[in-house]
């Protein structure tokens, strides 16, 4: 047990490590390209993720999990998998090929075709990339994915820079995730230096669906729901205002995601190899859901307030409406760790029907709010997609304190301190910078540095126990 503590401590380091440096990286790189390309270049991207993240759910079909809740995983459950994941890798990029001039009629916009049938060609190459990355999740190496994920982002953030230099246009965010994917993918396969025997099994086959079937449905509504809104936005308004709602989305879930990928790599072999022993597990699952807290709170509050001066500062007045969109989203996506680690028990409790049912009930309920929302423009539908947000917490917490000791209304006591905390220190530090300046760089500045102080000095006082299991862990 001893070994898994130190395994879980290093995983959490690494992972953190890995999605911090490379989703920091990511962000530069993204506000670089924003400014040199402009709103309408992220719009015509915008509008094909849908159909990559619904590829990626297939080729995938819950099988990764499956294979990590498994205590002893074979050659042949490897090789079953890995022989799915190619064969819907290439039925979904045919589908898309095929697909691109109806997809370019949907949008009105005749460039998405050529766009739509070279940039799914990522979803081939990801194929290769996911026994090999499960491989090293089942062994809680972190460590070489963190080394595989910043390099490739380096790699293709430099080439997609010079070539937006050289005015490519949308073009350079098709190459760049062409060129991240297929720098992920070798080195991948490299460091694990696994070979599929080509031989899949039908029993392996049985297990792997039978308990990923039920994630590959809750997969497919979670993808299609997350990309609705540039759907809805890019048909109904323009690439343009679709590109500052891409942009605003993806700079606000950047963090949320960040710690909710570290969370979920890292807790679910975890939790796996616990998952017998109850009163541990329920420690475990509490103490996560409240160091995610800690650090999530935080840094979604501050993004939201310094979001307008911020972006208007860095890539200019033609972003000035993506600030107000990311304040909204980031209050909203500042929960996504702690639905994570909820959804995370469901899988290690094997309860794979429940968590599609919650996926089910989730996705009504978004859709009711999207078509209410719709009529009253982006900014509306965005306070929409928080509300919807609180609502999945509060089911989520319900069903998972079911399986556990720990009810929705202990777990939500868990983390309200951290989230009155986090409030009045962003209250104070924007009502004190508001009152001082109007400068854009003097307010960032400010809020910058009197909300951290002020957070840190509320967390030492009123929740030292927690202040101190965190230090402990740094130490280690």
């Amino acid at each position: 047990m001893n070994d898994l503590k130190k395994k879980t401590i290093s995983g959490l380091k690494w992972s953190a490590l890995e999605r911090l440096l490379s989703q920091g990286i990511q962000l530069v790189i993204m506000m670089v390209l924003a400014r040199l390309l402009g709103p309408a270049s992220f719009g015509l991207i915008g509008m094909l993720t849908i159909f990559l993240a619904l590829s990626q759910v297939l080729i995938d079909s819950g099988f990764s999990s499956a294979l990590i809740r498994k205590e002893q995983c074979t050659e042949k459950d490897f090789s079953t998998a890995f022989c799915f994941n190619i064969s819907l890798a290439f039925l979904c990029y045919t589908a898309l090929y095929f697909f691109a001039p109806k997809i370019s009629e949907f949008y009105n916009q005749p460039a998405l075709i050529e766009l739509a049938r070279v940039l799914g060609l990522v979803i081939f190459i990801n194929g290769f990339g996911i026994v090999p990355r499960t491989i090293l999740t089942i062994n809680m190496d972190f460590k070489k994915q963190a080394k595989i994920s910043i390099v490739s982002i380096l790699v293709s953030g430099m080439i997609s820079v010079f070539l937006a230099f050289h005015e490519y246009g949308a073009w350079v965010l098709v190459i760049q995730t062409l060129l991240n994917a297929l720098i992920n993918t070798l080195l991948l396969n490299l460091f694990t230096r696994w070979k599929p025997t080509f031989k899949p099994s039908r029993q392996s086959f049985n297990y792997l669906f039978g308990f990923g079937g039920k994630l590959l449905i809750a997969g497919l509504l979670d993808a299609f729901y997350n990309n609705l809104y540039q759907i809805v936005i890019g048909k109904k308004f323009d690439a343009y205002q679709l590109g500052h709602y891409t942009q605003a989305n993806q700079l606000s879930s950047v963090p949320a995601m960040t710690l909710t990928n570290v969370i979920q790599r890292v807790t679910y072999p975890m939790f796996s190899h616990i998952q017998k022993e109850k009163e541990r597990m329920d420690r475990a699952y509490i103490l996560t859901m409240k160091i995610a807290a800690l650090f999530i709170f935080p840094l979604m509050v501050g993004l939201a307030i310094i979001a307008t001066p911020l972006l208007t500062l860095v890539l200019g007045n033609d972003w000035k409406p993506a600030g107000i969109l990311v304040s909204i989203l980031s209050v909203g996506y500042m929960l996504y760790p702690i639905h994570a680690i909820n959804l995370n028990l469901l899988q290690v409790k094997g309860r794979s029907d429940l968590f599609l049912k919650l996926e089910v009930i989730k996705k009504i309920l978004a859709t009711l709010l999207l078509v209410i929302t719709i009529p009253y423009g982006i900014k509306v539908m965005c306070a929409g997609l928080v509300m919807h947000s609180y609502l999945s917490l509060l089911i989520n917490s319900y069903y998972t304190g079911k399986l556990s000791s720990l009810s929705g209304i202990a777990q939500l006591k868990a983390i309200l301190p951290v989230w009155i905390i986090t409030i009045c220190s962003a209250v104070i530090a924007f009502a004190t910078m508001s009152t001082l300046t109007q400068n854009d760089i003097y307010q960032v500045a400010g809020m910058l540095i009197i909300s951290p102080i002020l957070y840190i000095l509320f967390i030492f006082l009123f929740q030292k126990e927690l202040f101190m299991i965190v230090l402990k862990i740094k130490k280690k």
